[in-house]
């Protein structure tokens, strides 16, 4: 990479610890989190899903999050650069530059399909503040109708020129001043509103059976494989590894921070912010009498919209719960775009502004044309692309570059050294379980 080039974007960076870690947990906590997660945890029986997700989260968290953070700071580039700084070891640095463009285009791929999702939402944020959602009262089909006519053809271009607007602005003033600066407003808000609509919920008396169903255990359940596999993909996707936003992340660090330490904080707090929206939804749908069946857009703008017009202070409620949503969709949206602004700055050696304007106006035009296909877009990029990228990054630390070096990175800004299961595990379990998603992905139809 041209020295000019990457000056323009080392010059940026993360001003301290707090800001690069509630950036991360930004990037991590998004619509998994909310709109999967509780379906989950429904599906599979409560305590019967989380023990497993939690041994997944703390697997991938102890190798995965680290791995790509190293990455990224070792190499102080994305995947593109770091790829082949990898492979030149090996001789030959062109191989890894054009494997490491995968990670970038499905980050790309998926901020788009983000962005119409974000349209979306800032749509509903309009509705649900001017009363019109609440005026549909329980009337399932006219909730349904207007739903269906946000995310049709050309229907919501409005909103989501809005969304890409707001990832853009935010962008366009950088890592400290633009990323830091909203997650440490996007993030705390989102746990509080979280918290505050948990609470509330918990004080209705009808709330107790969803709660009940929460912290039920069958432990038969725990012997069907899929249970595993559905838990596993929920871990893997929602701590956001996919060779691009974390890798890109990492470049930014300085060498003195501590990488398995933040892995550590952004996993819990990840893993938080999902349970809590399951002590919000689970025991919503309680409440509204619902059976927790239906994953994706439709819990979100169709049965959810249903429930809290049937139960007290649902207006208040479900303008406070979009908001929560919009918070956790901005901080995704601008991690999935970092990875390609990035590339542009170094590809081209253009300033932050234009490579954010560029990119961000790329993801709108292309967001407006995808209304119609959102779930089959984001169902290609998840089950092939976004796996493939954590793939080719754990390949690249764990097999390509030499382990001594990989080691030092990981240690480094550590007062103790991780112990010795770490390579082993990162290189052999989780580089595995990384092919196993994409394969798996591709047979089951998706898994995450």
């Amino acid at each position: 990479m041209d020295n000019k080039n990457k000056d323009l974007i080392k010059n940026d960076g993360f001003t301290g610890k707090l800001g690069f870690t509630l950036a991360s947990i930004g990037s991590a906590v998004g619509m998994g989190n909310i709109w999967r997660f509780p379906v989950m945890v429904s599906i599979w029986g409560g305590m019967s899903f989380l023990i497993p997700y939690f041994i997944f989260v703390i697997l991938i968290a102890s190798t995965g999050v680290i791995e790509e953070f190293a990455l990224g700071r070792l190499t102080g580039s994305g995947p593109v650069h770091a790829f082949g700084f990898a492979t030149k070891q090996k001789g030959n640095e062109n191989i890894g530059k054009k494997l490491g463009f995968i990670p970038v285009l499905g980050s790309l791929a998926l901020a788009i399909g983000y962005t119409a999702v974000m349209g979306w939402i800032f749509k509903y944020n309009y509705l649900a503040i001017s009363g019109e959602l609440s005026s549909l009262g329980n009337d399932f089909s006219s909730i349904a109708i207007t739903f269906e006519n946000t995310a049709a053809t050309f229907s919501n271009n409005f909103w989501i020129i809005i969304a890409g607007i707001f990832s853009m602005v935010i962008m366009s003033f950088g890592i400290a001043k633009g990323i830091e600066r909203a997650n440490k407003i996007l993030m705390p808000i989102l746990f509080i509103l979280l918290l505050g609509l948990a609470i509330y919920l918990g004080m209705n008396p009808n709330s107790a059976a969803g709660y009940r169903y929460i912290f039920s255990l069958d432990t038969s359940k725990l012997a069907d494989i899929k249970l595993w596999i559905f838990a596993f993909g929920q871990a893997f996707f929602s701590l956001s590894i996919a060779g691009n936003g974390s890798v890109i992340y990492g470049s930014y660090l300085p060498k003195n921070e501590d990488i398995p330490s933040s892995a550590k904080n952004i996993a819990f707090f990840d893993s938080l912010s999902a349970i809590l929206a399951s002590f919000v939804i689970i025991p919503a749908m309680a409440i509204g009498k619902a059976d927790l069946t239906e994953g994706g857009p439709g819990l979100m703008f169709i049965y959810l919209v249903n429930v809290f017009n049937q139960i007290e202070a649902g207006k208040i409620l479900m303008i406070i719960f979009y908001l929560a949503v919009l918070f956790a969709g901005l901080s995704s949206i601008i991690n999935l775009y970092e990875a390609p602004v990035a590339y542009v700055q170094e590809k081209f050696g253009l300033e932050r502004k234009k490579s954010a304007f560029i990119i961000n106006l790329l993801g709108i035009i292309c967001a407006i044309f995808i209304q119609a296909i959102v779930g089959p877009w984001m169902d290609i990029v998840s089950i092939v692309i976004a796996p493939l990228g954590a793939l080719l990054a754990g390949i690249m630390f764990f097999w390509v570059l030499d382990k001594d070096i990989a080691i030092k990175e990981v240690n480094m800004g550590r007062k103790k050294a991780l112990g010795a299961w770490f390579y082993p595990l990162g290189k052999y379990i989780y580089c595995a379980l990384s092919f196993l998603a994409l394969i798996l992905g591709i047979v089951l139809g998706g898994i995450g």
